[in-house]
């Protein structure tokens, strides 16, 4: 088995949740690492989708440059998993936030220069997908490490405004950066941002993590590890409905958007107000942070599911009636849908699953969670070029709506109660 990171004892005490997450030292400079790494990456999406689209003018070649990095984020986010269970995770959010500040910088430089071409945006794609592979569940997994537990919900609506309000403010800039000087400026904001957050992520000082041991006393091996993990993901059925569900949906959502938003963009109300539209939904996801905030469903997780249905909306939207007031109302709708449900998610996953394989846990939600979006990345702008723009979106709104039905479907979603936490975790926060 593997050894806790202090258990709940590196985290404040129970006490300390008077005060609220903003207390606690150790939270407030994650919030500040968070958001100033979301500022800059807010707008590397839209800058390298039209630095791909100057550069070729195909959907495809998009589709390939995008996804190369989604295939490397999933080939080594389980990886990144075990690093984060057997390294102290502030550590290992400052080391990735300088590699991928240094791999956007390249990426920067070679379009601002013109000397991009698609395949070495691919191999740069490759790497920075790689990066974040290692830092997603290390971020995931240190929220419980500090606040107490009887925050988790709180803490994680603030980290999630946070990060929403910087995809605002960068999401905004960045189209506005974009259409004015280049997207090769745009990523060059990328990059600082994540160095800024690096020298954030070090101010932590969390207490040092011990060493994974085996039952002989001896150190564990990777696929120890990575055993133990999902043991820890598949006993939970409702865990691993929740991630297949989203499977299908991100596949779905995110190669219609990320693909063919662009596209579409292009060809009727312009890049600058493509811009405002995924703002819209950033701002959803802002309003959707206040929401959870407040309100506190004593089924959370069987909401946020149902909710996802919502996000069909958006995709429908763009195919069927791509005029900008109507795109900003449902992408913003979208985001309230899919911020309520990650806050539940995250309350669910924290308050269930044993600390010490939080992060590992959060890998293997984020590999099932992911592993189609590479090829909805890839087959979306074919389908578009055989059956048109139109049709395909339609189809992945439709997908959203009956993957989010069989979720919903399944008694352990339906029936989780977001304030009774496993034995195996309410033993350690008394520990």
């Amino acid at each position: 088995m593997t050894g806790d990171r202090g258990g709940a004892s590196s985290a404040p005490g129970t006490a300390g949740a008077r005060g609220g997450p903003l207390a606690h030292r150790a939270f407030r400079w994650l919030l500040a690492a968070r958001t100033t790494s979301i500022l800059g990456n807010s707008v590397a999406p839209i800058a390298l989708a039209f630095a791909v689209l100057d550069l070729t003018g195909s959907a495809a070649d998009l589709g390939l440059v995008v996804a190369a990095r989604s295939i490397a984020n999933v080939a080594v986010l389980l990886l990144g998993g075990v690093i984060a269970d057997r390294l102290p995770r502030d550590v290992v959010l400052v080391g990735a936030s300088l590699a991928a500040a240094a791999t956007q910088a390249v990426v920067a430089a070679l379009v601002i220069t013109g000397a991009a071409t698609i395949p070495l945006l691919v191999v740069l794609s490759v790497l920075n997908g790689a990066v974040a592979a290692v830092s997603l569940p290390a971020a995931a997994a240190l929220v419980p490490e500090t606040v107490p537990p009887a925050l988790l919900r709180p803490a994680n609506a603030l980290l999630r405004l946070g990060l929403s309000t910087g995809g605002i403010l960068g999401a905004s800039a960045g189209a506005g950066l974009v259409a004015v000087v280049g997207p090769g400026w745009g990523l060059a904001v990328d990059a600082a941002g994540f160095a800024v957050a690096g020298a954030l992520f070090a101010r932590l000082r969390l207490p040092a993590a011990a060493r994974p041991v085996s039952e002989g006393g001896g150190p564990t091996t990777v696929l120890a590890d990575l055993r133990e993990g999902w043991h820890e993901f598949t006993r939970r059925s409702w865990v691993w409905i929740v991630v297949a569900q989203f499977a299908v949906l991100n596949a779905a959502f995110v190669g219609a958007t990320t693909v063919l938003g662009p596209v579409v963009a292009d060809e009727s109300f312009g890049r600058a107000a493509w811009g405002l539209v995924v703002a819209a939904q950033t701002v959803g996801l802002a309003v959707g942070a206040l929401v959870a905030l407040r309100w506190r469903p004593r089924r959370a997780l069987a909401v946020g599911v149902g909710l996802m249905a919502v996000t069909a909306v958006p995709v429908a939207t763009l195919g069927l009636a791509p005029a900008l007031p109507v795109l900003v109302a449902a992408f913003l709708l979208g985001g309230v849908a899919l911020e309520i449900f990650a806050i539940s998610w995250d309350q669910s996953l924290q308050t269930r699953i044993p600390r010490e394989a939080l992060a590992r846990v959060y890998s293997y939600d984020m590999v099932g969670s992911f592993v189609a979006i590479p090829l909805g990345e890839i087959l979306v702008g074919p389908a578009a070029h055989v059956f048109g723009a139109r049709s395909t979106l339609v189809a992945c709104a439709l997908v959203i709506v009956l993957a989010t039905a069989a979720a919903l479907s399944a008694p352990s979603v339906r029936r989780l109660r977001a304030d009774v936490p496993d034995a195996a975790v309410r033993e350690a926060s008394a520990g």
